[in-house]
This record gives C-alpha cells, sequence and structure tokens, in this order.
C-alpha cells in the first residue's frame, strides 16, 4: 500500500513537472490497478495504448513585451559647469550679422589707423619746408626778383601738399573716431575690436 502511494506521489510530481514544461502527458492504469504517467508514447506498453489519457497544460496568457533598454530615452543629465556657473565647452566665436570677426574689423583699424600716422607724418614735413621757404621768401627783399619768383612756387608747391596730406589725415581721423565706430554698432559687432594698442 505505501509502495503504490510513492508510486502515485511520484507520477504527480512527474506530472507536475512536465505540466509545468507544457509538455503532453500520457496517463494509463494497468492491469492492478496503478496509474502510470510518461511524456513519451513509445513507453506506454501497448495494451494499454487505447485507454491512455493525453494531458497538457494550458498556455498562460503571455505578458506584452518590455520596451527594448536600447530605444527607451537616455536619462536626463544636466551640463556641466565650472565656476562661477558657466557652462564648460568652447566659447562661440563672436561674429558681426555679416560673419565678420574680431580679425576683420582690428585689420580695418589697423588700416586706417597708419594711414592716419602716414598723412600725418608727410603733412607736419610738407608744412615744415613750406613755412622755411616763407622764411626764405621774407628774407629775400633784396634779392633778384627770378629768385622771388622761384621761393614763391616752391612755396605754393609745398602750401598744396601740405593741405593734401592734412586732407588724407583728416579723413583717416574721422575714419578711426566715427566712421569705423558707427560701422560696428550698426553690424553689431564688439566695439573693443577697434582698439588697437601702440607699441
Amino acid at each position: 500500500m505505501k509502495r503504490m502511494g510513492l508510486l502515485i506521489l511520484m507520477g504527480l510530481t512527474f506530472l507536475s513537472f512536465s505540466l509545468a514544461f507544457g509538455q503532453e502527458v500520457y496517463k494509463w492504469v494497468d492491469e492492478k490497478g496503478t496509474t502510470h504517467f510518461t511524456d513519451d508514447l513509445g513507453l506506454v506498453p501497448e495494451k494499454y495504448r487505447d485507454q491512455i489519457l493525453t494531458e497538457k497544460r494550458p498556455k498562460e496568457p503571455t505578458s506584452p513585451p518590455s520596451p527594448s533598454p536600447s530605444l527607451s530615452p537616455p536619462p536626463f543629465e544636466p551640463p556641466k559647469s565650472t565656476e562661477a556657473g558657466k557652462e564648460a565647452g568652447p566659447t562661440p566665436v563672436q561674429k558681426d550679422i555679416l560673419g565678420r570677426g574680431e580679425e576683420w574689423w582690428r585689420a580695418k583699424a589697423i588700416e586706417w589707423n597708419e594711414k592716419y600716422k602716414t598723412a600725418r607724418r608727410n603733412y607736419e614735413m610738407a608744412y615744415s619746408e613750406w613755412k622755411l621757404k616763407e622764411n626764405e621768401l621774407e628774407a629775400s627783399k633784396f634779392k633778384p626778383d627770378s629768385l622771388k619768383r622761384k621761393l614763391k612756387a616752391e612755396i605754393k608747391v609745398l602750401e598744396e601738399k601740405a593741405k593734401d596730406w592734412e586732407k588724407q589725415m583728416e579723413e583717416a581721423k574721422n575714419m578711426l573716431e566715427n566712421v569705423l565706430p558707427k560701422q560696428a554698432r550698426d553690424y553689431q559687432a564688439d566695439p573693443g575690436w577697434l582698439k588697437i594698442e601702440d607699441k
């Protein structure tokens, strides 16, 4: 009796494992009244095959698949910051509304500054020669008229030259002090780009 109970218990255990894995289980009772279970039809004796019962564990409803980790958005990370709360990374290059940067504006300022220096230097030289000739003419009151005419012609040339250089000097000065700063404001350029360090 104990042996039969043990066999039944073993059979039920085997059945539970088989059902857990969703396999077909064949059940039959032999001539001694002992219940047998197997998942291999070939192990069932031929004389009992007409009375075997097939059991199969019903399929459990499948749960919807969880979203793929690769498709989920990455976790939010605040931007790394440096001291004083400034964001890390390279500072973008500042440009005016036409895409011109500091280098372009500084080159213009240097160009006009050189023009101003050249014009001023030449003006001072021409002006100095002009005044020397005037003094020479003043001192030639008792000299021949031909010399006076020559000095007057030279004075006129030097005067025109000095005035021409003075005009160029004023133009360069106006560009540096008024025109370029106004253009920088109009094109939204940094006024500091026009500052020139004298060496």
